[in-house]
């Protein structure tokens, strides 16, 4: 461990009341922030985007399940994968189930990829999930969302996480690129209007993992970016 300051319970109890109000603050800042989220103008979305899901072909409008509210989270898995990303597997072990909660809060929740239904089946019977999952590889869904990539968006000055992607140098071999986020949506007199999106560290909070290793004495320890694997791909005496 690193050389950390020792202390009596006493000069501990006065730090841990200092860095409460901190904590307070942030706490009052979060709803704020909650609050402007929800004041973001809705944009109306004509385009009929197709997907594939276990029920047959559905529009985003279906994904809604007769709910009111949508979430969906960007899950990074190519068409041509073999297995879904690493990170967004440790973020889907979060959000497992927490739809069942969602659904009975007239929100209905699915993860979206590109790569085939079948795949996605697949790897979500793996994993032991039982969220939603849909194929949008039949539609322009991904890229008109920020989260999907090639060479021409790339070059025509694509953006991700609201910024040029000019900046991310990414290596040609990398493309097409796919990336994390996650997008809210609302439905109201049949008509579906987009109202959050979220990508990069802006879906920190989503991943639960890094909530409880913020509270831990080393913190997230990121100096080994390989230290977390999928669930399935600890050594029992990692477990």
């Amino acid at each position: 461990m690193t050389h950390q300051r020792t202390g009596t319970h006493e000069e501990w109890l006065e730090a841990r009341r200092e860095l409460l109000k901190s904590e307070k603050e942030l706490t009052r800042l979060n709803d704020d922030l909650a609050r402007k989220r929800r004041e973001l103008p809705w944009v109306r979305i004509d385009e009929d985007y197709l997907f594939d899901t276990v029920e047959g072909e559905a529009t985003l409008a279906d994904l809604f399940g007769g709910r009111s509210q949508l979430l969906v989270y960007h899950f990074m898995y190519g068409p041509d994968w073999e297995e879904g990303c690493q990170s967004c597997s440790g973020v889907a072990d979060g959000f497992d189930e927490t739809h069942v909660h969602l659904q009975n809060h007239d929100v209905a929740f699915t993860a979206v990829s590109r790569a085939p239904l079948e795949k996605l089946l697949a790897y979500r019977d793996r994993m032991g999930w039982s969220f939603p999952w849909v194929s949008s590889g039949r539609s322009e869904f991904n890229f008109d969302f920020n989260v999907s990539f090639t060479q021409e968006s790339v070059q025509n000055g694509g953006s991700y996480n609201f910024g040029p992607l000019d900046g991310w140098q990414l290596d040609p071999a990398q493309l097409p690129y796919e990336g994390p986020g996650m997008s809210a949506f609302a439905r109201e007199d049949g008509i579906v209007y987009h109202t959050y999106s979220a990508y990069s560290r802006g879906i920190d909070a989503l991943w639960g993992m890094w909530q409880w290793l913020d509270r831990a004495p080393l913190g997230r320890n990121e100096g080994d970016v390989s230290w977390f694997r999928r669930h399935d791909q600890y050594e029992a005496s990692d477990r």
